[in-house]
């Protein structure tokens, strides 16, 4: 027990040493604020901290913390003014705004320099030294400009980009660097507020005028591309339906003349007549006005590019109706003499069956083919002439049949 105990109690003042060291050795950096460590033997230690815990050794060192955010200088026509004497010897009133902040890792140098110390007034001595610059930079550099370059945007913003860049050389020395120079209003005297807004209004007009006459300027321009671009395309669209009308008639009529003969085969005749060099020259207008190039392409240019789709058209319905013509012909002759020849057979035929027919044989084949055509009655009458029954006389009836009677 007495073991248990001891290991107890050396646990609760390891804990309590764990709570007491670091109020003692330790000190906090908050997100906002930059630490630089101060040493009696050392002096200022040449670093800065950031967010968290930092060593010390009471008695020894010693933590200044100073602000990581931005700090601001307003100058407004309130209870902070910022007058400037313009070039034209007139009193102008700046509303501006300057963010600025100690130099990443210059907190040291600054601390070394002692402008960390407070003021009077309660400020440090660094935020008293940036407003000093601060103002004396920006009333020497916007001096340089005139009533009128104060209400121009361009003009106002280009001074203050330059006298941004003057008070960050003059900052520089101090640890310090300017963000911006916001220059969100100006205010002239109220007599010559009038005058100014009306100069103002005049200048609006003027640039109104002026774009205004820039926009007649680019209008009138526009309107020309415009009638240029439309006679261009209706210049090259009455060249593409030249060039359309060209080709499709080389296409339908070919490039052969043959003048007043207008026969079916009269081009295929014209160019029959042609010898090497007379068809090379066919061929090479033909490929002129199809608009064709190339070696390659010549030699596929045959009869039918020179004679057209028209005559083409025309010999083939010429030569289909010459066909169909003498095919009919041959097929009336072929259809004529087919029927002679079975006029022929057929006569042959019933000749043949006559004289078959017209023998004994014939003639009793055509008493049997008769016979099975007469029919008696059931009944025996003795109607005839002679009172003897027909079906009685069988053999009168053959030899009747027969011919033999």
């Amino acid at each position: 027990m007495t073991m248990i105990r001891r290991v107890a109690q050396l646990y609760v003042l390891f804990l309590i040493g764990l709570w007491i060291l670091p109020k003692f050795f330790v000190a906090t950096v908050q997100p906002d604020e930059i630490g630089v460590r101060q040493s009696n033997l050392s002096g200022v230690a040449e670093r800065d901290f950031g967010p968290g815990w930092v060593m010390r050794i009471p008695g020894i060192h010693k933590l200044v913390t100073l602000p990581r955010k931005y700090g601001h200088l307003h100058y407004d026509d309130e209870d902070n003014s910022l007058p400037i004497r313009t070039k034209d010897n007139n009193t102008v009133v700046i509303d501006v705004s300057v963010p600025y902040r100690i130099i990443e890792n210059e907190a040291w140098q600054l601390i070394l320099a002692g402008n960390h110390q407070r003021q009077v007034d309660g400020r440090q001595l660094f935020e008293r030294l940036a407003e000093e610059t601060t103002v004396s930079v920006l009333r020497s550099e916007l001096a340089e400009l005139s009533n009128a370059d104060f209400y121009k945007t361009d003009q106002r913003l280009r001074v203050a980009e330059i006298a941004l860049g003057r008070l960050n050389e003059k900052l520089a020395p101090l640890h310090l660097q300017a963000e911006r120079v916001l220059i969100r209003a100006v205010k002239f005297a109220e007599t010559y507020e009038t005058q100014l807004q009306r100069i103002q209004l005049n200048e609006q007009k003027k640039l109104l005028d002026e774009a205004q006459e820039r926009l007649a300027q680019e209008q009138q321009a526009l309107d020309n591309y415009v009638q240029a671009t439309n006679a261009q395309a209706a210049s090259l669209e009455q060249r593409l339906i030249e060039r359309r009308a060209r080709v499709g008639r080389t296409y339908e009529v070919g490039v052969i003349d043959v003048g007043v003969d207008t026969a079916t085969g009269s081009a295929r005749r014209h160019l029959e007549q042609f010898d090497a060099e007379g068809r090379k020259a066919l061929v090479s207008r033909a490929a002129r006005e199809l608009e064709l190039d190339g070696a390659e392409t010549l030699e596929t240019l045959d009869d039918s590019y020179l004679l057209g789709i028209r005559n083409i058209q025309a010999e083939t319905l010429e030569y289909g109706r010459r066909v169909r013509a003498e095919g009919d012909g041959v097929s009336a002759r072929l259809v004529a003499e087919a029927e002679a020849m079975v006029a022929a057979v057929q006569g042959e035929f019933d000749g043949r069956i006559n004289a078959l027919l017209n023998s004994a044989a014939g003639r009793a084949y055509v008493a049997w083919k008769s016979a099975e055509n007469v029919t008696f009655d059931s009944d025996l009458v003795f109607r005839s002439s002679d009172g003897v029954p027909a079906v009685l006389r069988l053999r009168e009836f053959t030899e009747a049949f027969m011919g033999a009677r």
